[in-house]
C-alpha cells in the first residue's frame, strides 16, 4: 500500500472520520490546504530571491536562543528571516496542538529552516541525492526512541508545486531490506560516541534505520519499480508526516519552510506502529 494523503479542512476532520493522529502514526501525509501564515511586505523579499549563503543546503534556527545559520543579506534582513521562522516555528506548534493534541505536551521541537533553493540536481552520490525514495535518519545524531515528525509549507510566489514521491508501507519495504542489513555491534556504537563522531550512542534501532536509508537509496531497481505515487503540494499548503516512516523523495520546487518535532515512541497512541516496534517485530525480539 501506498503512503496515503488525508486532506485537512481548516476545520478539522469531518465527524465520524478516523483521527488524524490514527493516519499520521499509520504512514499518512496529513495535507492542509488552507492554513494561514502571511508574509509582511519586508518579508515578500525571501520569495523573490534566496537569502541563504550558499554553503549549505538551507537556512535554519535552532536551540533556544534561536541564532540562525547560513542566512546572507543585510543584518536587518538576516533579522527579519530568524524572526520570520520563528513565527513558523509557532504556527508548526499551532498546527500540532490544535489538530494533534494528543501530541501537545510530548512534542519536542528542533529545527525550523527555510529551503529556498530547487531541489538538487547535480549529480551527487546516491547516498546524497534526495531525488531518491528514503526515510529520515541521522548519522550524527541517534534519536533511539524518539519519531521524526516534520511540518513542512510551500511559500513559494510563482505558483510552483512541491513535488514529491511517497513509496510503499514501512512494512512492506522492511520485508524487503532487512534480512540484507549488517548486524549492529554495540561496541563500534559507544566506539562512535565516544570519539564524538555521533553526539550520543548509536543504537541498533538508529543503526538499522541507516542502513535502511542507504540501501533503499542505492537500489535502482528498486527507486524505478517499487509501488510509489507523485504528489504536488501547491503553494499555500502545509503537510505534516513522520518521516521516518514514510518513504519520500523530493524531485522539485523552490520556496518551503520546515519544522522538525521529536516525539517518544512511548508517547505515541499506538507505539506499535512506530518504525522501533515494527522493526522489532520483524526481528522477533527487542531491538538493543
Amino acid at each position: 500500500m501506498i503512503s496515503p494523503i488525508v486532506t485537512v479542512p481548516r476545520a478539522g476532520p469531518a465527524p465520524g472520520a478516523s483521527s488524524l493522529v490514527e493516519a499520521l502514526e499509520g504512514g499518512a501525509v496529513l495535507m492542509f490546504p488552507d492554513l494561514d501564515f502571511p508574509f509582511s511586505p519586508f518579508e515578500e523579499r525571501f520569495v523573490e530571491r534566496p537569502f541563504a549563503d550558499g554553503k549549505a543546503k538551507n537556512v535554519n534556527i535552532r536551540g533556544a536562543g534561536a541564532e540562525i545559520r547560513g542566512a546572507a543579506g543585510t543584518p536587518e534582513e538576516r533579522e527579519a528571516l530568524r524572526q520570520l521562522l520563528i513565527r513558523y516555528r509557532t504556527f508548526a506548534q499551532d498546527l500540532i496542538d490544535r489538530h494533534l493534541p494528543a501530541y501537545t505536551g510530548k512534542i519536542a521541537l528542533a529545527g525550523t529552516s527555510y529551503r529556498p533553493f530547487d531541489v538538487d540536481r547535480r549529480k551527487l552520490s546516491w547516498r546524497r541525492d534526495d531525488t531518491r525514495l528514503h526515510v529520515d535518519a541521522f548519522p550524527s545524531n541517534p534519536i533511539g526512541e524518539k519519531r521524526i515528525l516534520r511540518v513542512f509549507r510551500n511559500i513559494n510566489p510563482d505558483g510552483q508545486p512541491r513535488h514529491w514521491r511517497v513509496g510503499e508501507d514501512f512494512g512492506s519495504m522492511a520485508d524487503r531490506f532487512l534480512g540484507r542489513l549488517p548486524g549492529y555491534s554495540p561496541l563500534s556504537a559507544r566506539l562512535l560516541a565516544a570519539l564524538r563522531i555521533t553526539k550520543a550512542r548509536r543504537s541498533e534501532y538508529d543503526h538499522l534505520m541507516l542502513h535502511l536509508h542507504d540501501a533503499l537509496k542505492q537500489d535502482t531497481a528498486y527507486q524505478q519499480s517499487a509501488p510509489q505515487a507523485d504528489v504536488r503540494f501547491a503553494p499555500g499548503q502545509t503537510w505534516v508526516t513522520f518521516s521516518d516512516l514514510v518513504m519520500h523523495g523530493a524531485m522539485g520546487g523552490r520556496y518551503m519552510l520546515e519544522q522538525t518535532a521529536y516525539l517518544p515512541v512511548e508517547s505515541q497512541a499506538d507505539p506499535r506502529k512506530s518504525p522501533q516496534r515494527i522493526l522489532a517485530a520483524k526481528l522477533g525480539r527487542p531491538l538493543q
